[in-house]
């Protein structure tokens, strides 16, 4: 492929500044004499539904920051809203910025795949390595001197409280710290957030690290294709906006795609590299016929009961709005606990759907508020609390397939939530589970009754129908582009994230999971950056 005169070369060619692209420059650019070139499609992220954290009600759902995605209609359901951050920081800009590793099962599985050193004694100084603890945890397991602070939420509400208080009557334990490589219990979230900013690899890694001149960051710069010679990775084609002139920014060492679970594998297609068949239906030549890419979508399909709180009791609802939200404000201001330091959800529950299984298979959620027809960013006006739940390791695949050439058109995306039969059966059991807890004694004082639905379901095709009626999207995907040993057919990248079959092309993101682990995927992907670093500078 001819190289145009006017490109600019470096040593490294990242594709996309989110959570794992952003760490990972940053890493890279600390070692003397290398450069890197970071391409963002969206923008900067200095703005202040960004950095406040409370903000994600407003940021997760702007179209100027977000691909905005839809999914095809799920089985038995609707289509569903899929937000990514496109945005300086990605995702990590417009989360809710829980911290979960997940459980030490979840990588043990991967090593077991074929895959050397992704057990949880592998991946663990990793995690380590991003993270400064504040607050309780066993410097065995947890980071004391990283980047992202990672404390536990720092507002109290009493409802929160009576949902841990219900969570311990109904048999489950206080646990200090669900990252300790021991998640079952409840505990109140841990999040990234720093003296009342939300704490991203982009603000607290690779804003300092553009200080050194060694990266180039190049906002609302979207990568429309891969450059290859023959089958080596060269470089990068990118545009400032549709049907815009066409740059390129060429790699003398590797390129890099941490694009996400959604975008990594479209890039990948649209370049020549995906199932042969699918990509002469759009019209692109093959480079490379590897039938994994964009299979193996993964992720959590969440579900929500909302119950209606009793008179006089105040929650979010009344909090977010007017004089209060002002004082909430001034608190902020003042560095002292305040709502607008929130995750979207306060209180974390791992727990089993069945004791007989060896170890948690569902995340449940509990929020001091409640949002209007089950939509991000739209409080109900009555004052109201939530519990969610979702299946820690769901079954059910899905796939990601691009339409076209033009990286401005969006995918084909297909989740298939509640796919698998376990899936809806785990489903079923989780809303048994959070319906109980929700009406226990310990919430009696301060909860009424129940709102959505506006009772209990009975039966088991009852709960099911109600899941895929107003279930969503977790927004956690993962692998499109799954790690996998060389005879795995369907795999994409090998144990050090090096694409199959093709040089100087590696995937650092939640794409190559193999499997989705029990948890909130930001900390795994923070990880896998950090993992990428390693790789590539040893």
């Amino acid at each position: 492929m001819g190289v145009r005169p006017d490109s600019e070369t470096f040593d490294y060619v990242i594709v996309g500044a989110g959570t794992a692209g952003s760490l990972l420059a940053a890493r890279l650019a600390k070692e003397p004499g290398i450069t890197v070139c970071v391409l963002e499609a969206g923008p900067g992220d200095l703005r202040p539904d960004v950095r406040v954290p409370a903000g994600y009600v407003k940021a997760l759902t702007q179209p100027s920051i977000g691909w905005n995605f839809r999914s095809q209609p799920i089985p038995g359901g609707q289509a569903l809203p899929l937000y990514q951050g496109r945005i300086v920081g990605g995702s990590s800009s417009i989360n809710g910025m829980i911290y979960v590793r997940g459980q030490p099962e979840d990588f043990d599985y991967w090593a077991s795949l074929g895959l050397p050193g992704w057990s949880y004694r592998d991946v663990l100084p990793y995690f380590k390595r991003s993270e400064t603890r504040i607050g309780f945890g066993d410097d065995t397991v947890r980071g004391r001197a990283g980047p992202i602070t990672v404390g536990d939420v720092g507002w109290s509400h009493h409802t929160s409280d009576a949902f841990v208080k219900a969570a311990q009557g109904a048999g489950w334990d206080w646990n200090p710290d669900y990252n300790s490589g021991t998640q079952e219990g409840v505990a109140y979230v841990q999040q990234t957030v720093r003296r009342g900013w939300r704490a991203t690899p982009a603000i607290a890694m690779l804003r300092t690290a553009l200080r050194s001149g060694s990266i180039d960051l190049k906002t609302r710069a979207r990568a429309v294709q891969i450059m290859f010679d023959k089958q080596r990775a060269i470089g990068v084609r990118y545009v400032r906006s549709r049907g815009g002139v066409e740059k390129t920014v060429m790699a003398k060492r590797e390129v890099i795609l941490c694009c996400g679970a959604i975008n990594t594998p479209r890039l990948l297609q649209v370049s020549g590299v995906g199932d042969g068949e699918m990509l002469a239906k759009i019209g692109v030549p093959v480079v490379h016929h590897l039938p994994g890419v964009g299979e193996n979508l993964r992720d959590h399909f969440v579900s929500r009961i909302v119950m209606r709180a009793r008179d006089g009791v105040t929650t979010l609802n009344q909090i977010a709005r007017g004089p209060r939200l002002l004082a909430e404000g001034v608190r902020w201001m003042l560095g002292r606990p305040s709502a607008l330091t929130l995750s979207p959800s306060h209180v974390f529950l791992s727990c089993r759907s069945d004791p007989e299984l060896s170890r948690p298979d569902l995340q449940c959620m509990f929020t001091p508020g409640s949002f209007g027809r089950n939509r991000a960013g739209h409080l109900d006006s009555l004052a109201g609390v939530t519990g969610a739940w979702w299946q820690h390791r769901p079954k059910s695949q899905g796939y990601v397939r691009a339409l076209t050439r033009d990286m401005f058109v969006d995918p084909e995306i297909q989740p298939n939530y509640l796919a698998a039969l376990a899936d809806q059966t785990t489903m079923i059991s989780g809303m048994r589970l959070i319906s109980t807890l929700l009406t226990r004694v310990e919430l009696a004082p301060v909860l009424s009754e129940m709102i959505q639905p506006p009772s209990m379901p009975g039966t088991d095709e009852e709960i099911l129908a109600f899941c895929r009626a107003s279930g969503t999207a977790g927004c956690h995907f993962v692998g499109t582009a799954r790690m996998g040993p060389d005879g795995d057919p369907l795999s994409v990248v090998d144990d050090q994230l090096r694409v199959h079959g093709i040089e100087k092309l590696r995937v650092a993101d939640a794409s190559i999971m193999p499997t989705i682990p029990s948890a909130n995927t930001y900390a795994p992907t923070m990880m896998i950056g950090e993992k990428a670093a390693v790789m590539l500078l040893s």
